[in-house]
């Protein structure tokens, strides 16, 4: 009986101790007048002691440390603490893309300029004036590469582009070749029209055409998806806290202070519920990010592979003088098939034999391809490195939304255990975790959530996200849907015979007829120098010297 009567003694004792502390605190209000101005607010907010807390409407109204003044400013202070977190890692993420935009986007760029750069030092060493008198073809062609790879298929065909670059390129060099005849601006349309039926430039066309095709499809839409990251991440951030969720904010980090408890921190899943309420929304991009995501990174392991923009662009200068050795190979069966489809030209009154072989411009040696010699890219990297560091990045940006709570709801943020404060007390928190999303906010202890309104501006952002997933798709499949309609604009395009089947070799003869009044005939001139004296060269002689000698040449440095 009496140690029972000493037991009730000591609990009594500890009872009162506990209170007398708990109240000395808050007859004492000097933490909180300390923690409450180094939030940088006026200290003379805070009483010195506790009073009634009636009138606060959101932090327990029991004796406080806190006043209506006081919890406005804090709700104020808790909005900003709760976006602090969240925006750094926002910021953090769109830094990251934006960089690896940048640098892809240079990359490419300047692949395209030293290819540019590189074709015109080895065709002025190959091909000497022959190649200067007629430079503009190929720069227009890459300023027609460069406008596909920035603007797409809005401002360039490339199939027509590339069509006309070789009927084109057929014209002028069919000129150069059969320079002892004269032909007017009908009979070229004639020839340009039968561009792939004559394939006098062998199958180089049609396999850089499906390159050329590939590997700026897939470079563009890859740069495309990375600047739509960052894009997204911005946009989303800008998403304001409903007052809700402002309100959860301060009864989480604030109402501490009120009970003089200026150390306690949240406990963990408490701090998960309220985060999983103000960040619900946001939780709902997390299936359309990670399918962007996923389609991203298969588009960077065709950028690793088969649509490899460094691989197509390094040696074209290459894959076109192999194409021109082509023609010059096949010079005299072409003009044969193009003499008998477009009739017999008129031999020209104004050549001489006595144009030397030094001005038809075949006096420099073919240098061979050789990748060591190719300039660097201020990049200061291949492409492989570059996918290879963006395909990490990906990889740790997926499920970015949904792990929001759990990033931010961890560390010093929180109090481990049940020595933390769970919404009105310093003790266990036991409600259930919910889940993320919208949809999951219906059951949340601690956020009022209107799940019939979701936020527009994420729902866009969704749209966003998923319209770039189809494309990166389609250019997973080396196909360009970016541009409505896209397919059907370039479909009433004239595309000749379009034959890359062998009946349409140069191996059988071809007939075609010339019509009477072409429409918008291609005008295309070839400099001739008409003020030398000499006797009109036989039919046909002369085109096979300049042929023979380029041949002899070139073609021992082709192999």
């Amino acid at each position: 009986m009496k140690t029972l009567l000493v037991l009730g003694v000591v609990c009594t004792l500890v009872v009162l101790s506990v209170s007398g502390t708990a109240e000395q605190k808050l007859k004492n209000c000097n933490e909180v007048r300390a923690a409450y101005s180094s939030k940088g607010f006026n200290v003379n907010d805070v009483p010195n002691k506790g009073v009634n807390g009636a009138p606060l409407k959101v932090c327990p109204q029991g004796f406080s440390c806190c006043t209506v003044e006081m919890e406005e400013k804090l709700s104020q202070q808790s909005h900003t603490e709760i976006k602090a977190p969240v925006s750094r890692l926002s910021t953090n993420l769109q830094s990251t893309f934006k960089q690896r935009h940048d640098h892809f986007d240079k990359f490419f760029r300047e692949l395209l300029k030293n290819a540019e750069v590189s074709l015109h030092n080895m065709f002025v060493r190959t091909y000497g004036m022959m190649y200067v008198q007629n430079a503009e073809l190929f720069k227009n062609f890459f300023e027609a590469l460069t406008r596909y790879y920035v603007s797409g298929s809005a401002a360039v065909n490339l199939d027509s582009m590339l069509s006309d670059f070789w009927a084109d390129l057929l014209e002028r060099m069919f000129r150069l070749v059969n320079v002892q005849y004269e032909f007017s601006d009908a009979y070229m349309e004639c020839v340009s029209r039968h561009t792939e039926q004559l394939q006098p430039f062998g199958d180089v066309p049609r396999k850089l055409r499906i390159q050329l095709t590939r590997a700026f499809v897939a470079a563009r839409t890859f740069v495309r998806g990375l600047a739509l990251m960052p894009d997204v991440v911005n946009k989303v951030s800008t998403v304001s806290a409903s007052p809700s969720c402002v309100r959860a904010a301060m009864k989480m980090l604030y109402c501490p202070y009120c009970s003089g408890q200026v150390a306690l921190k949240p406990c963990q899943n408490y701090c998960l519920n309220v985060l999983r309420g103000c960040l619900a929304n946001q939780a709902d991009l997390d299936t359309e990010w990670n399918n962007f995501l996923d389609a991203m990174l298969s588009l960077a392991e065709r950028l690793e592979g088969p649509f490899n923009f460094e691989s197509v662009m390094d040696p074209i200068d290459v894959k076109i003088s192999e194409a021109i050795m082509n023609m010059q190979e096949n010079s005299m069966q072409v003009s044969q098939k193009v003499f008998q489809g477009c009739g017999q030209p008129k031999p020209s009154m104004a050549f001489r034999s006595t144009r030397s072989v030094k001005e038809t411009g075949f006096t420099g040696r073919f240098r061979p391809y050789s990748p060591d010699a190719r300039p660097t890219t201020a990049a200061g990297t291949s492409l492989d490195r570059l996918t290879s560091d963006v395909k990490k990045k990906l990889k740790h940006a997926k499920k970015f939304w949904s792990t929001l709570p759990e990033t931010v709801c961890a560390g010093e943020r929180i109090a481990p255990g049940d020595e933390c404060w769970n919404g009105t007390a310093k003790s266990r928190y036991e409600s259930v975790v919910i889940g993320n999303g919208l949809a999951n906010q219906v059951s949340n202890p601690d956020v009022d959530v209107d799940i019939t309104k979701p936020d527009i501006m994420i729902r866009s952002q969704i749209a966003a996200l998923k319209e770039m997933t189809s494309w990166l798709k389609a250019a997973h499949s080396g196909n360009d849907i970016s541009i409505d309609n896209d397919e059907d604009g370039s479909g009433g395009e004239e595309s000749g015979s379009g034959c890359d089947s062998p009946s349409c070799s140069t191996d059988r003869d071809i007939y075609f007829s010339t019509p009477p009044n072409p429409s918008n005939p291609r005008v295309n001139q070839v400099v001739v120098d008409r003020n030398r004296s000499a006797a009109v060269a036989s039919q046909g002689s002369m085109a096979l010297a300049l042929c023979g000698l380029a041949l002899a040449l070139l073609a021992p440095h082709l192999r």
